[in-house]
């Protein structure tokens, strides 16, 4: 096993939502390529691009996502991300709103992954990283408010 980076890698994530029925919030997950657990779109920033455009860019990808993203992160989590020789390195990923308006039919990830809509504590209930839990609920009860 590697030794761990002390610092964190910085990565970029979209948090797609929508109003749904009755106008409440719900979030869309996406399974992990690799482990097929439950996640929010994700990846590394991009040269040339802004982080939030980076994280836009992930959403559409890896879940076929189009919409209105913010560009301010609305939180961020930590977590260690497994590579292919078994070692792992922790990254910290800023997280940008995605207020979701088109869901494509086709996307460059469609085979590799599933989507879903959950209510904020379904999806936080499904989610491993404690601080992403936390900023699930969070995020879910101030778009509740309005």
């Amino acid at each position: 096993m590697k030794k761990k980076r002390r610092s964190p890698y910085a990565q970029v994530a979209a948090l797609p939502f929508r109003l749904g029925v009755k106008g409440r919030p719900e979030i869309l997950l996406v399974t992990s390529r690799e482990t097929r657990r439950w996640i929010i779109p994700k990846g590394w920033p991009m040269p040339g691009r802004k982080d939030h455009r980076a994280a836009e860019r992930e959403a559409y990808e890896e879940a076929g996502l189009k919409g209105q993203i913010g560009k301010k992160a609305v939180g961020k989590y930590r977590y260690d991300k497994r590579l292919g020789d078994g070692s792992t390195v922790a990254c910290a990923v800023k997280v940008f709103p995605l207020e979701v308006s088109d869901e494509r039919k086709r996307w460059p990830e469609k085979k590799q992954r599933r989507r879903r809509w959950y209510r904020p504590a379904e999806a936080a209930d499904l989610v491993n990283e404690r601080d992403l839990q936390k900023l699930l609920l969070s995020f879910g009860a101030e778009i509740d408010r309005g």
